[in-house]
């Protein structure tokens, strides 16, 4: 059953339990979530696993996430355990589960924050602030709760397969608890995926199976800067692939294997 309570993406009923709101409501089925906001509440189930245990303070430097199958606007479980413990390396992994199947599994790289400033670079260039943008209706494209709850600007004219916008939304991503900026930035990143179409969603289909995302430099902020690259194969592989920034400038990078099909 969908929840109704208050602005959130999601409603924690229980220990790693959680019910998913109307705001989650997939862009290919109504009856399935949109994965973007469950990857943010993956990221957010870790952090708090890992206090609750005294693991060490370590950032997530690598989060990839595996969509096993549709996800159902379903009740589910977040189990999550630590596979490879260290004090400057640490691989956490995280399950998904509905009705007894697990439906995503994610693994998480932590690394040690070192003072690396002397030696930083390589950076691409960073995007226009989104405060000097106006508003994209990412509506005119997709349907779907979650994307009916995103604020979208884009930066330049969209093209098919390559568009650069920012993203974020006014939702809580669990009703009543505070997050931290790296869940609330990861929440809106599959939207990659959606806001460089090379094809008409109501003529093909192109979901991903995956969201691989490297980091390296924590976001922060509100808002989720997307410069988005979508390639098709021609036999049925897609590859979206995604800089992302927050407003101080670039953060990392993200990947998504799609499955193109004719609708």
């Amino acid at each position: 059953m969908v929840a109704t309570v208050g602005d959130g993406y999601f409603a924690r009923v229980g220990d790693g339990r959680y019910k998913p709101t109307a705001h989650v409501g997939g862009a290919w089925r109504a009856d399935e979530q949109h994965f973007s906001p469950l990857g943010g509440l993956i990221v957010h189930a870790i952090e708090q696993a890992r206090t609750a245990e005294g693991r060490p303070d370590l950032v997530m430097s690598r989060i990839s996430f595996d969509i096993l199958g549709q996800i159902a606007l379903e009740e589910f479980d977040i189990h999550v355990e630590t596979v490879r413990p260290g004090r400057t390396i640490e691989l956490t992994e995280a399950t998904v589960v509905i009705g007894g199947r697990a439906v995503v599994r994610a693994r998480a790289w932590l690394l040690a924050e070192v003072d690396t400033e002397v030696v930083a670079g390589g950076e691409p260039a960073s995007l226009t602030p989104p405060n000097e943008l106006e508003p994209w209706p990412m509506g005119s494209v997709w349907s779907g709760g979650f994307i009916e709850s995103l604020h979208t600007r884009v930066v330049g004219e969209p093209r098919p397969g390559r568009t650069t916008a920012w993203v974020t939304t006014g939702h809580e991503l669990v009703v009543g608890e505070e997050v931290s900026p790296l869940a609330s930035f990861v929440a809106l990143i599959d939207t990659a995926n959606g806001i460089a179409v090379r094809q008409e969603p109501t003529k093909w289909m192109f979901p991903n199976v995956d969201l691989t995302l490297h980091l390296h430099r924590q976001p922060s902020g509100e808002w989720t800067g997307l410069d988005t690259k979508v390639t098709f194969g021609a036999r049925g592989q897609g590859l979206t692939s995604t800089d992302l920034h927050d407003v101080d400038g670039p953060v990392g990078h993200a990947e998504q294997i799609l499955t193109v099909r004719p609708l």
